[in-house]
């Protein structure tokens, strides 16, 4: 049989590469076929997300059903949930997500990496600091460029928490080559705690910053958060709450 002469089940099957089931085709009963065809791509799906999600070390997180929109003093939502939908990956574009510390960024990073492994992508999650120390950690110039791949191919690269700590000159050249083997061909969404004009403060003396950041921001869609931390009002929420708990087993009973 050619593909011209197979019927949209046959075809399911073979893309499925269930051979034995189409050498027998006749001698199965149709709702069977339908049925080992769905157990298949059932299965398949499942070990597919298995698979991506383990590579991508997305880590647990909170999702966006839990982010509270009312606290930030100025965040585009509309624009945020645009991103969540992933359009910007058809177009290889990045997405920053700008605002000092404990405002969301890597929850809100961390639900676009989640949204783009439901969507079938290849994803990595990685700090900053974890990717460059583990490729400036790579002893020869062929075992960085293999090591390089881990960034450099997955559809989407969540660099989490750049601009959190000083890198040296050779840190920035890294991230440059990364960045640049990714430019218009893979997205990668950042997340930093620093505007643009002080990144030469996190990479000082690095003369590839100003095209490191014309590189990143050419194709972008720059979210800015603008909110105290809410990790620390979290902290602070809970630490009354638990102040509350010891007050009450303390008090003294009244009688009736």
């Amino acid at each position: 049989m050619t593909d011209q002469t197979l019927t949209p089940m046959q075809l399911r099957a073979q893309h499925l590469r269930l051979w034995g089931l189409l050498a027998h085709w006749h001698e199965i009963d149709p709702e069977l076929r339908e049925k080992l065809c769905n157990w298949q791509e059932t299965e398949r799906r499942n070990r597919s997300m298995a698979g991506r999600l383990a590579a991508s070390r997305l880590g647990r997180f909170k999702t966006m059903a839990d982010f509270d929109w009312q606290w930030p003093e100025s965040i585009d939502k509309d624009g945020i949930e645009e991103i969540l939908g992933l359009g910007f990956m058809k177009d290889a574009a990045n997405v920053i997500l700008i605002g000092p510390n404990g405002v969301g960024k890597t929850m809100i990073a961390r639900n676009i990496a989640w949204q783009a492994l439901l969507a079938g992508h290849t994803v990595r999650f990685v700090t900053a600091s974890a990717m460059l120390d583990d490729l400036a950690s790579q002893e020869s110039a062929q075992a960085r460029h293999q090591r390089m791949l881990r960034y450099t191919a997955p559809a989407l690269l969540v660099c989490d928490e750049l601009g959190y700590l000083s890198y040296d000159n050779r840190y920035a050249d890294l991230l440059y080559e990364v960045v640049s083997a990714r430019h218009l061909k893979r997205s990668t969404v950042v997340t930093t705690n620093r505007p643009f004009s002080e990144w030469p403060d996190v990479f000082p003396n690095a003369a590839c910053v100003v095209t490191l950041v014309d590189r990143l921001t050419h194709f972008s869609d720059i979210a800015e958060i603008h909110a105290p931390s809410y990790r620390l009002r979290e902290a602070k929420e809970r630490r009354a709450g638990n102040v509350g708990r010891r007050n009450a087993k303390t008090r003294p009973a009244v009688e009736a």
